[in-house]
């Protein structure tokens, strides 16, 4: 879907690693909430609480998912989960345009 429509967006901006990945909260009219972001080119270790669905608009990165060990790549237009309750490692290769989806 490349455009949201009827959502609520919240101004404040999700800051995190010193700005080198922000994003801004949307929600919907049916309560789910997603993230639309950007990520400077670097190495994270993000935490979350509920699944995720990661998709990789534009740009290229490295992931590393718990449990495993190997790292997968990951480009424009592919997506990844993360399980609820855990971390997960990323190399953010070249700036990356990206919309995380929180399912309960």
């Amino acid at each position: 879907m490349s455009i949201f429509e009827n959502i609520s967006i919240t101004r404040k901006a999700n800051i995190y690693f010193e700005g080198a990945v922000t994003s801004r909260t949307i929600q919907f009219p049916d309560g789910e909430i997603k993230t639309l972001g950007i990520m400077m080119p670097g190495e994270y270790t993000f935490g979350t609480d509920k699944k995720e669905t990661m998709e990789i608009q534009a740009g290229d990165v490295d992931i590393l998912l718990p449990g495993q060990d190997e790292w997968q790549h990951i480009s424009a237009e592919q997506t990844f989960e993360v399980p609820a309750n855990s971390s997960f490692q990323i190399k953010v290769n070249n700036l990356t345009d990206y919309c995380c989806s929180y399912i309960d």
